[in-house]
């Protein structure tokens, strides 16, 4: 039984996270061979001060301005 786990910011409306749900199931029927029945997508919103890049949160990183070129 195949699990996805999807690790995302909250915002994605619900049709959205259809959409990838079928996207990523067909991928693994295609691609692996399972039964579309088998797969199983997990959607976890992590909340931007929960999520670091490169040792900055998220939530400090998307206040800064924006730097040109």
């Amino acid at each position: 039984m195949p699990i996805i786990t999807v690790e995302i910011f909250p915002g994605r409306t619900i049709d959205q996270k259809r959409r990838i749900a079928k996207r990523l199931t067909d991928s693994m029927v295609e691609i692996c061979g399972a039964k579309p029945q088998a797969v199983h997508v997990l959607f976890t919103e992590v909340d931007t001060t929960d999520w670091a890049v490169a040792g900055e949160l998220c939530s400090d990183r998307a206040s800064e301005p924006t730097k040109s070129g």
